[in-house]
């Protein structure tokens, strides 16, 4: 999903980024188009077969807040040496951005206040 985030869609370029079997990205890519996160659409360059680009549903596009509160706890908690493996900024101004709660209001709430209400 990560190269999808990151504006590839074609198959091979998929396969070339991630240094991954062919085999192995297929079947990986099949199971994000079962889970509804992936969909897939045809193409074809003149004097080619068809073949199949793959996007991210709004569901797959959505799964960036998770993405990036995971890394956002390894950065903090599992820190690299060489500091974090990606940066999120705003398109419009550039500045830094981060995964927080947000109540009603718009303010951020601290992850101790919040209160997970766990429903039957």
């Amino acid at each position: 999903m990560r190269e999808l985030f990151r504006g590839r869609h074609r198959f091979a370029d998929i396969r070339d980024a991630l240094g991954i079997a062919p085999n192995l990205l297929s079947a990986r890519l099949k199971t994000l188009v079962g889970a509804g996160v992936v969909r897939t659409l045809t193409y074809q360059e003149p004097g080619s077969r068809q073949r199949r680009s793959y996007h991210l549903t709004k569901a797959g596009a959505d799964l960036s807040v998770v993405l990036g509160a995971l890394q956002q706890w390894g950065d903090t908690h599992r820190p690299r040496p060489a500091g974090p493996s990606a940066l999120r900024r705003t398109r419009s101004t550039g500045e830094p951005v981060r995964v927080a709660f947000v109540g009603g209001d718009g303010r951020e709430v601290a992850g101790e206040d919040v209160l997970l209400d766990v429903r039957p």
